[in-house]
């Protein structure tokens, strides 16, 4: 054990702080998540209007969140805010505001995907029965929409999990920062602390991020035959 440097989870509590820090991360994540499912819905029917202005502000959003990296934005609401607008907030709060905003805008895009590739006759038969057009999205679209958003937007919650790492970079005391210090509290008596900790780290990831991966690719396989 010495040698592969896991020696040193059995030290104290070592082993409980990263399962603490990994519960932060996860928190970070769920919250995220859950503020970011029905805001993307939101915004994933905006994007499929036919108004110019709509298409103009859905595309700049949209580019901001896949061009912007994850870790510039936590950057700039964190260090950026607290500057410019002298907004004094934590670095949890200011990491699940920017990962809101990133899942929001990404949410929206499948969402986006979803819909559209629903059949236009849908829309006119749904027209045709009387259905005004919230009705049309919430007993007709929608539905049908969910069995292929569902099994994306499972792998969008794994791909948030694993970026929460970043938000060490801020000062969040979440599963990397704490293996961070751990590491540098035994680098003299353990050498090798940084493989046995990193490796742990790599698995409690795998062991959170795998069953949702599982069962996107189960949801996507059922439904593809149904």
């Amino acid at each position: 054990m010495e040698a592969l440097g896991l020696d040193v989870l059995l030290n104290g509590t070592n082993a409980l702080r990263l399962l603490g820090g990994l519960w932060v991360s996860v928190q970070v994540a769920l919250i995220s998540v859950l503020l970011s499912l029905p805001l993307g819905m939101l915004f994933g029917v905006f994007m499929t209007w036919k108004n110019p202005v709509a298409k103009v502000i859905s595309r700049l959003y949209l580019e901001i969140v896949r061009i912007m990296p994850q870790l510039v934005l936590l950057f700039v609401v964190f260090f950026g805010a607290t500057r410019v607008f002298g907004i004094n907030i934590s670095a949890e709060l200011a990491s699940i505001i920017v990962f809101t905003f990133w899942g929001t805008g990404e949410m929206g895009d499948l969402v986006r995907g979803a819909l559209t590739s629903i059949p236009r006759h849908q829309y006119e038969s749904a027209e045709a029965l009387g259905l005004s057009k919230p009705q049309i999205y919430l007993q007709v679209i929608i539905p049908q929409a969910m069995r292929q958003l569902i099994p994306t937007s499972v792998n969008l919650i794994t791909r948030m999990i694993k970026t929460t790492s970043l938000v060490m970079m801020i000062g969040v005391v979440e599963v990397m920062k704490v293996g961070q210090q751990i590491i540098e509290a035994n680098r003299m008596v353990s050498p090798n602390a940084v493989f046995g900790i990193y490796g742990t780290i790599l698995f409690l990831y795998f062991i959170v991020c795998w069953p949702l991966s599982m069962l996107a690719s189960y949801l996507e396989k059922r439904w593809a035959v149904a």
